[in-house]
């Protein structure tokens, strides 16, 4: 069921934005009255699920879903339509349009997918307000179990004070913005530190364990213990240990920092059950292990409830969610920016994580949340339209690269030219769809 739900989401999001990347396209050119043949949702290669003609366009669903495309009339496209091409130019087609006419009809995607996700941002400000933990609420600092970044010099309890300059007002923005950081200036023991981050991070944590580059510290909380383990009698589910030998304890990373100095060994501790304290033997094993599941996060209303962090609620009005969701997305368009920048810099190892359709179906999770759907179409649409915007013949970009040389130059180029351009951008793009969807495979196998 998990599998179905994931799979829903993924299909749902990906059709979603592809009609309307498309219809960004289809809008303009009929408005131009320039003629479209076919109108698809995922690619007709051979045959297709659906098809409907209407008004002179086919309208249909592929059965490959790797995308999908509007084919308009005189244009040189991924069809290599080149017969076509070859008769004389009418006036329904897209190459006897103006310059101007086909530079509008070609950013229609690419416009259509940014203003939709800033549409989703203002709508999901407006319903759902923010739910959110201060930075400064951290007072006693970041939980940090990847050991990538504690070699560069991070460590549990550090409190976190600015990135690359710029303070971090909310917690859930410091992984993002830790990513893709230079130089970090941190609080250790009431003094402040600048920790310089290397500028191949971003490969060693794709090389190291998948996990966060920080975390909150938590309490130790008891999911269960192991069935016939040394404690199985010892704790229960829920149970919070807040003292474990002799030391009072606020978070399970105080207790961790024990354990390997207690091989062995069975030591005093106390648990709160019900609201009350409970003093109980906890006994460490000569591996150094408990044999108790903890949990690895509590979700933030757990945490209010525990008294560990203060929940910061915020409702917007109709009006004061337009400010707020437009100021999400130019952030969430300036950190992608960052992201892809960091990929075309050899230097950082950022290519390697680049994913291809597995990578974008697991960030959908496994029950069904409209919010976090919502969440992750706005951002699945900022990267399409900025990745539709690189400059590569095949992608929309490469047709404004030539209209934009047209304009200024006064000069068209050649069919010719354009086709010839077409297939080295098509070669690239199948390239960049290999070499992504290659990455997942590699690490699906490396991660067996």
């Amino acid at each position: 069921m998990e599998l179905l739900i994931k799979l829903s989401q993924f299909l749902l999001s990906l059709s979603l934005l592809i009609v309307l990347h498309e219809l960004g396209h289809f809008i303009p050119a009929k408005l131009f009255k320039t003629r479209v043949e076919k109108f698809y949702l995922f690619f007709d290669v051979k045959y297709s699920l659906f098809k409907k003609k209407i008004g002179g366009t086919e309208y249909g669903i592929g059965w490959l879903p790797l995308g999908g495309y509007v084919k308009i009339s005189g244009m040189i496209d991924e069809s290599m339509d080149t017969e076509a091409m070859a008769q004389p130019p009418q006036p329904w087609e897209f190459r006897s349009k103006p310059a101007w006419q086909r530079l509008v009809i070609m950013l229609g995607g690419v416009t259509v997918n940014f203003i939709l996700a800033f549409i989703i941002y203002i709508g999901m400000a407006w319903g759902y307000g923010d739910l959110y933990i201060n930075n400064s609420d951290v007072k006693d600092g970041v939980w940090v179990t990847n050991p990538v970044v504690e070699k560069i010099g991070l460590k549990t309890g550090d409190k976190i004070l600015t990135v690359d300059g710029e303070e971090v007002k909310q917690f859930h923005d410091l992984n993002a913005k830790l990513f893709l950081a230079s130089e970090v200036e941190i609080e250790r023991d009431g003094v402040r530190k600048t920790i310089d981050f290397p500028i191949n991070f971003i490969d060693k944590m794709f090389q190291g364990e998948r996990s966060p580059v920080v975390e909150l510290r938590i309490p130790f909380v008891v999911v269960n213990p192991e069935e016939n383990s040394v404690n199985a009698n010892a704790v229960r589910a829920r149970d919070i240990v807040v003292s474990f030998n002799g030391h009072p304890v606020k978070y399970a990373d105080e207790v961790l920092a024990q354990v390997d100095n207690l091989k062995g060994k069975t030591v005093p501790a106390i648990v709160k059950r019900d609201g009350k304290e409970v003093p109980v033997q906890l006994t460490v094993t000569d591996s150094a292990k408990m044999q108790i599941v903890y949990a690895g996060r509590v979700g933030a209303t757990n945490l209010e409830k525990l008294g560990t962090y203060p929940i910061q609620r915020q409702q917007y009005s109709f009006g004061e969610s337009f400010g707020v969701g437009i100021e999400k997305g130019v952030d969430q368009l300036s950190s992608y920016g960052g992201q892809l920048k960091a990929i075309f810099n050899p230097n950082t190892g950022a290519y390697k994580g680049v994913g291809g359709f597995k990578a974008i179906f697991d960030i959908f999770p496994e029950e069904w949340s409209w919010q976090t759907f919502w969440s992750i179409t706005a951002l699945l649409s900022i990267m399409l339209g900025v990745m539709n915007l690189l400059p590569i013949p095949a992608l929309d970009g490469g047709h404004v690269m030539f209209l934009l040389y047209e304009i200024i130059s006064g000069k068209k180029p050649s069919d010719k030219f354009l086709e010839n351009a077409q297939v080295v951008g098509f070669v690239l793009l199948i390239a960049l769809v290999l070499f992504a969807n290659g990455n997942d495979i590699y690490r699906a196998i490396i991660s067996k």
